[in-house]
């Protein structure tokens, strides 16, 4: 088959005025859709016209003149799409590259994708389906092989278009031998050096191309062989699938990510259970207690520094001895870590600093992002002393909203809105509510389909992991969820204090309180009902609220008041009219719902304790492992960011010299949760 006749290859799409069009209030809601859609056509198509990349560049260059979001999106796909038009196919390439770990000496990024499932909205029997999904289609799609076959191909022809015959090149790959790494690395060089070059030489940069085709083509074996099928499809990245049942389980596959540890080996990070069995299970030691009986690649992870160099390490590699790990202090835990890091525990890292992205796929409800949102104030936490993971891997969040729809509310016994946060996501960007808000009931569906049907039939679902791909690739735009924090004082004698953060809601009531319902013959003075109902104490708890008032003017206002109620609901998802306000939103209720009730109001921080000789309980997040009773008082404040507040060098770098004022009070220091979307919006 000859290039001329592969009409799917050649991408035609008609880019005229745009910037006159998106001037319209009904076509300005497509632009970012469009331009994704383009950018993902462009980074699978194998060959463009030359007019073509030349009216593609010229319509996004004229939208960089619209506001936020607009131009950010549309400025980095004008600068993708000249990268493209230099050195065609340079896109593909460093996207299989780091997504499949190519080794290479000019392109040293590597991208994984870790997918965590919230057990509590998946049902135990679809977890396995659900893990077949999204990684068995991996399983030849992953090949470091297949994945360098498709990159010369597409490479090739790209850059050779119409010169290049596809049959033969395919037939040619197929049965390359060991000369494939050596045309890689060679095809990922001249493009490299093309990228940094420019346009200048362009009959060098095809010379260097044609060679390297003519070269596969002469090299190799077996031509009389049918050749398989090599197609320039763009492969799916890398997907690990997690169920998340431990909090540590994020930071433990983010340091075996920043080792380079393989999906099988050991985790350099021990988490508690693991320690706790190995210091049971190694209770006796059969070696003679000496260094030199003892592999240095054990001995090394414990020592403050290496002792010897690989040649030790391999004379003692025959040695083998049960790890006698004792139950060590947090201190240490981190002490061993960092020299795991470091590489003093067998592993060796690269030079190139941030050269890992991770990207963290959550799929559940409003719960699972408040766990989310503590795994990162506990990563943020353990980075603000020692920068380990933060100088190596860059940390990526998206979400993927699933519910069950089935946990009660704590208030009323009522089912709760549990995707309130997906609403917020989804009023912000109509892309992701397009494409990701509706994900979470065909996700069941299609989980339940695959567990019938896993016995009749063995081809995998690609739908899930195709919405995956194209989901981690094209949003790269955060929208930033506030993170509040809460300080929850118990009553009693050993009353205690509990840090807490939570990002949806903060649910506050008082269970000994019934509600009251009243009726037509209760609101009748002088009856029975009356006297019943309104002489007994049925209007709630005393509280005393003190908060501080939030303004578009960011002044502080701080007011007080005290009142009677049944519970409060504190709501951090922005209103409509509030989007852009970084405030709470507090609701009280009454016990008596024939009395007009109390306006909702909005605070920046809010610290409340009852008067009376009552507890209330409190709920975070709506999750039922965040519940707290026999609380007397609660301070609820933004969640401050731990790198922040511990690095001295942070707030000094903002001082104006001897006059001793600084400009630290200026800058954000409010941790938050981001969440990549395909608009994102300025925090």
């Amino acid at each position: 088959m000859s290039i001329q006749s592969s009409e799917n290859w050649t991408v035609n799409l008609k880019l005229d005025q745009p910037a006159t069009k998106a001037e319209r209030i009904d076509s300005k809601i497509r632009i970012i859709p469009l331009l994704h859609t383009l950018a993902y056509t462009v980074l699978q198509s194998v060959f463009i016209p030359e007019d073509l990349y030349q009216r593609m560049y010229i319509c996004l260059k004229s939208l960089v003149t619209l506001p936020v979001p607009y131009c950010a999106v549309a400025l980095n796909y004008a600068r993708q799409m000249k990268m493209e038009q230099i050195a065609p196919g340079i896109l593909f390439q460093r996207r299989v590259i780091a997504e499949h770990s190519l080794r290479n000496d000019l392109y040293p990024l590597h991208e994984k994708v870790f997918v965590f499932i919230d057990p509590a909205v998946f049902p135990l029997s679809l977890l396995n389906a659900l893990k077949v999904d999204v990684e068995s289609v991996n399983t030849d799609g992953g090949d470091p092989l297949i994945c360098k076959r498709r990159v010369l191909l597409h490479t090739v022809i790209a850059g050779l278009g119409k010169q290049c015959h596809v049959d033969r090149l395919a037939h040619a790959l197929e049965h390359l031998g060991e000369d494939l790494e050596l045309h890689f690395q060679n095809v990922v060089t001249i493009l490299e050096q093309r990228t940094e070059d420019g346009a200048s030489d362009d009959n060098q940069y095809k010379t260097r191309l044609q060679k390297i085709y003519q070269d596969i083509l002469t090299a190799a074996k077996d031509p009389s062989c049918p050749a398989s099928k090599v197609e320039t499809q763009l492969p799916c990245p890398e997907v690990s699938f997690h169920v998340w049942t431990k909090e540590e389980e994020i930071w433990n596959e983010l340091v075996n990510f920043a080792l380079m540890v393989p999906a099988d080996g050991n985790s350099a990070y021990m988490d508690e259970d693991d320690l706790k069995r190995n210091s049971v299970m190694s209770t006796v030691s059969t070696d003679s207690g000496i260094e030199g009986d003892m592999p240095i690649s054990e001995f090394s992870s414990i020592m403050i520094e290496s002792q010897g160099g690989p040649e030790e390490q391999s004379s003692s590699q025959s040695f083998y001895r049960r790890p006698c790990v004792r139950w060590p202090k947090a201190g240490n835990r981190m002490t061993l870590m960092m020299e795991a890091i470091k590489g003093n525990g067998g592993y060796v890292l690269n030079k190139e600093e941030r050269n890992l992205t991770a990207r963290i796929v959550v799929m559940g409800d409003d719960r699972t992002l408040g766990r989310l949102a503590k795994t990162l104030h506990t990563i943020r936490k353990r980075e603000a002393r020692h920068l380990l993971l933060t100088k190596r891997v860059n940390l990526e969040m998206y979400y993927i909203p699933v519910t069950d729809q089935s946990s009660p509310s704590i208030q009323g016994g009522l089912p709760e809105d549990m995707l309130t946060l997906a609403g917020y996501l989804g009023s912000v960007d109509m892309w992701y509510d397009c494409n990701i808000t509706g994900l979470g009931a065909m996700i069941l569906k299609l989980a339940q389909m695959q567990s019938i049907s896993q016995s009749e039939s063995s081809d995998p679902n690609t739908f899930l992991l195709d919405i995956i791909s194209y989901y981690t690739r094209v949003s790269q735009h955060p929208v930033h969820l506030p993170i509040y924090s809460v300080k929850i004082c118990f009553s009693g004698l050993r009353s205690h204090t509990v840090e807490e953060v939570f990002v949806a809601q903060l649910a506050m009531d008082f269970p000994e309180i019934k509600r009251y319902r009243a009726t037509f013959k209760d609101t009748i003075k002088g009856s029975v009902r009356y006297k019943k109902y309104n002489l007994q104490e049925f209007h709630g708890a005393v509280v005393s609220i003190n908060y501080i008032k939030a303004s578009i003017s960011d002044r502080e206002v701080e007011k007080g008041m005290s009142l009677s109620t049944s519970g409060m609901l504190m709501r951090v998802t922005p209103s409509c009219r509030v989007r852009s306000l970084h405030s709470v939103s507090m609701s009280f209720k009454d016990t008596n719902p024939t009395r007009p009730s109390m306006p909702s109001l909005r605070a920046v921080s809010a610290n409340i304790r009852v008067l009376e000789d009552r507890t209330f309980r409190v709920c975070l997040d709506n999750d039922s492992h965040k519940t707290f009773k026999n609380v007397q008082s609660i301070k609820v404040s933004p969640c401050l960011d731990p790198g922040y507040c511990h690095q001295p060098s942070t707030k000094s770098k903002y001082s104006l010299g001897e006059g001793g004022k600084s400009l630290s009070k200026y800058l954000n220091k409010n941790l938050t949760l981001p969440i990549n979307t395909f608009y994102g919006n300025e925090q």
